[in-house]
């Protein structure tokens, strides 16, 4: 396991609250004395572009120059020789109440763990995550835990764990009887669901203001599921009760993100004016040029189906690749030739936090160019979430939410795991030290 050392330069004593559409709460650090930090790597990728040289000033929690820098009195140098420094990387889609199926079934930590081992994992999850240079997450759903992501944002925002900023979901909402777990005997009722359950416009719109009110950041919906005739993938909500759910969150300024694999729970999803689809399996040319033409990204999840495959059997590099993977290359490469918006986000907790960086890896052998795959990971991802004000760029005014890695990802997109260290809020995170170090350096 990673160690995490947190320096002990800037420390939380008052909170503040950013506007609402920024959907990331920070904590302005007020430290006894200014600090500086100027930063010296052989390049830099500011959220678009790759610069050789370049330098970075940092004070407190705040980017404050980029360029040819001058440090002030007392600034602490680090020459980072060798090393690319990037934005913090934002993870696109996120469950930190789950882990990998391969450890456990999905429906047995749905009924079988509890809450309370489920939110423990969740604070190891989100540790995991912002060692492996993750700053943000957007987290689509607990997956029967209840309103608990808004407990662990909370707990990270007052300093209480390490952890990425959140963007959260909550419980998610799905058509009756579509989701699980249906472990059970059909004529028994589960005692735990794994989403919001919730029919025809004025229950949506009800449970979306409940949602709301219970701390979520976004709306997901599911568009469709495995709940067709012999759990084939099919539509769930109709058109009019998914654009009902999109006018209900969006006069809060709350954008919904949809799971939809089939081509018809697209269609619909697109139709209704969603903020991004989820997973896009049977996507097409045409299906994905309407998405652009909406202004609707794609978060294509590419990672997930290559570890379920793995779970399956399937040895990867030995064995053909399955038709799903095929079919996945297939609609990839379908929405890069249409210039549709894609997301940098895996599904993660299907398979380890911390392992984030897998979809990047897959987002570049299934075509896509590192440049892009990098920009999708932080810009992209900053500006499709509404965030940009905030984070995604090595940019004056923006939290100092930093990652410095060895080599040159743009050579080798691997390269993206060498972390050296991470920066979130100006606090630097080092990997490799002992964990006991954080209890002296934050105060907890």
């Amino acid at each position: 396991m990673r160690k995490l050392f947190c320096l002990p330069v800037l420390l939380p004593v008052l909170f503040h609250l950013l506007p609402a559409t920024a959907q990331i709460h920070v904590r302005p650090l007020h430290p006894v004395q200014d600090t500086f930090y100027l930063l010296r790597p052989d390049r830099v990728f500011d959220g678009e572009r790759m610069q050789e040289g370049g330098q970075v000033l940092v004070h407190n929690h705040i980017i404050e120059a980029v360029g040819v820098v001058k440090a002030p009195s007392g600034a602490i140098i680090m020459d980072l020789k060798g090393m690319t420094l990037l934005p913090g990387l934002i993870e696109g889609h996120s469950h930190l109440f789950l882990h990998p199926y391969n450890e456990t079934a999905w429906n047995d930590q749905v009924l079988k763990e509890s809450r309370a081992e489920r939110l423990a994992r969740a604070t190891v999850h989100a540790r995991r995550t912002l060692l492996a240079g993750f700053t943000t997450v957007r987290d689509l759903g607990t997956e029967g835990a209840g309103y608990d992501d808004v407990g662990l944002k909370q707990a990270i925002e007052k300093g209480v764990i390490p952890g990425p900023h959140m963007i959260v979901a909550t419980r998610a909402i799905v058509a009756t009887g579509s989701y699980g777990p249906k472990e059970l005997s059909y004529d028994l009722e589960s005692p735990v669901k794994g989403a919001a359950e919730a029919d025809g416009r004025d229950a949506l719109v009800k449970e979306v203001r409940t949602q709301i009110g219970k701390g979520a950041d976004i709306i997901k919906i599911y568009a469709d599921y495995r709940w067709g005739l012999n759990r084939k993938a099919a539509a769930t909500f109709t058109v009019e009760e998914l654009k009902t759910a999109v006018e209900a969150a969006g006069s809060s300024g709350r954008p919904v993100v949809v799971h939809a694999t089939t081509a018809e729970g697209m269609r619909r999803a697109i139709q209704a004016g969603v903020a991004t689809i989820e997973h896009g399996d049977d996507g097409t040319a045409e299906l994905f040029a309407q998405m652009k033409e909406k202004g609707i990204a794609l978060c294509p999840t590419l990672a997930a189906d290559d570890a379920i495959e793995q779970y399956n059997g399937w040895k990867k590099g030995v064995d053909p690749e399955p038709d799903r993977i095929k079919k996945k290359r297939e609609s990839f490469a379908a929405a890069l030739a249409s210039g549709v918006t894609i997301c940098m986000g895996g599904d993660v907790g299907v398979y380890t936090h911390g392992d984030n960086a897998r979809e990047m890896e897959a987002m570049v052998a299934y075509g896509m160019k590192p440049l892009d795959v990098l920009r999708s990971a932080t810009s992209v991802n900053a500006d499709v979430f509404r965030i940009s004000d905030v984070v995604g760029r090595v940019k004056p005014g923006l939290l100092a939410d930093l990652l410095v890695v060895e080599g040159n990802p743009l050579l080798n997109i691997s390269q993206i795991r060498k972390v050296k260290w991470v920066m979130k809020e100006g606090i630097v995170y080092y990997p490799d030290v002992p964990a006991a170090s954080l209890a002296m350096a934050t105060g907890h």
